[in-house]
Parts: structure tokens; sequence; C-alpha cells
């Protein structure tokens, strides 16, 4: 006769409510460290894009060479970019980042300078007219008009690298991704459903609440009754 274990950990089962009461500080730091990674290499990723993209849109050749980069980069395999980047990073949290930035920028630059571009010529004559220099024309009159295509690349950008952290798991650092590769290496069930679930969690939360904030900062795009 055969005893069945009554503890679905025991189990191995898929959904497994005693994983998370058992291992809630483990669940927690790798949530905290996948939400740290994806924040600052998105966060990063916007200062450099930013200059990049007004650098195109004020001189018209540099758009080309500057999409073509970062569009090469996009492509690169994700091993790969980390590969790449190892002898200069090491085996640190750094490389991460470094790969994770380099991922944005192609969906950053591009929505960027989109938006800039979609700024109408009227209206930039009209700042000139008024005595606005080409610094103070960018910050007051061109990006605000630009925040709605900065902000859809802003949340296209963060639910990708949300899911890229994970293959930071290869080296050490890619928070829930470490649960992930980990589980998958021991069959653990609960661990891989549980991580994997929470990763779908922090991307939904994030696209959610990037998108409460550029509704906010942009009254004027609200659909009219």
């Amino acid at each position: 006769m055969t005893v069945t274990p009554d503890d679905c950990l025991a189990r191995n089962e898929w959904i497994c409510g005693d994983y998370l009461s058992s291992r809630r500080e483990i669940v927690l730091d790798a949530v905290v460290q996948h939400v740290q990674l994806t924040s600052v290499s998105v966060l990063i990723g916007l200062a450099i894009a930013l200059p990049l993209a007004v650098l195109g849109r004020r001189w018209g050749w540099a758009a080309g060479p500057v999409l073509a980069v970062t569009t090469i980069l996009y492509t690169i395999p994700s091993l790969a970019m980390f590969s790449l980047l190892l002898p200069l990073y090491g085996l640190s949290s750094t490389l991460v980042v470094a790969g994770l930035v380099l991922y944005s920028l192609t969906l950053l630059v591009r929505n960027v300078l989109a938006g800039l571009r979609a700024v109408p010529e009227d209206t930039r004559q009209a700042a000139r007219g008024m005595g606005y220099g080409p610094v103070r024309q960018l910050l007051t009159v061109e990006l605000p008009l630009a925040l709605p295509a900065v902000m859809a690349g802003l949340r296209i950008a963060t639910v990708s690298a949300v899911s890229l952290v994970t293959v930071g798991a290869i080296v050490g650092f890619g928070g829930l991704g470490n649960l992930i590769y980990s589980g998958m290496n021991t069959y653990f069930k609960a661990q891989v459903l549980t991580a994997s679930v929470l990763c779908v969690v922090i991307a939904v939360v994030a696209d959610l609440l990037l998108l409460g904030v550029q509704r906010l900062i942009t009254p004027w795009t609200r659909a009219r009754p």
C-alpha cells in the first residue's frame, strides 16, 4: 500500500500555499531584486535615450546611425549580450543592468524621437517667435508634447526589462529568474510556477502604474465624452 504525503511540498505540486509560507523571505528578496534591476536599467536607458533622440531630431543625419546602432543591439541574443559584457563587468548585477540598458535603448530612442518629430512645426515657430531659445523650447514645448510617445516607449521597455531580468539568473542576478532557474534544475514545480506568476504580476503592475502616470501628466490625451 502506497502512502500519499499530506504535504503539497512533499508531493511536489504546482500550486502549493506552503511554498510561500515557508519561503516568504527568499521570494521577497527575489522580487525586490527583480524590481530594482528593472527600475535602474530602464531609468538609465531613458537618461541615455533622451539626448540621443534629441540629437537625432536636431541633426537629421544623426537619426539614421543612432537608430541603426540601437536596433543592432536589440537583435543580439541575451545570452550573447551578457557574454560580451562579461569581461567588462564580471559576474555582477552591473552586468545585468548594462545589458538591459542596451536593450531598452531601441524602444526608448524610437519612441522619444517619434514624439519629438510629431510636434507641429507651427508650435515650434510660435515658441521661437516668443523668444524661446533651443533649450527652453525643448524643455517647455517639445518634450511635454512628446510625453505620450515617451511614456508609451517607457511602458514597453519596462515590461520587456521585467522579462529579460530573468536571464540574469545565469550570472546569479536574475531576481525571480534565480528561483525559476534553480526550480527547473531540481524540478521544483511550486517554485517555478510561483516565480513565473510573480514575473507576470510585476509586469502587469508596472504597466498599469506607468499608464496611470501617463494619464496624470498628459490630461489633454484623455478621451472627451
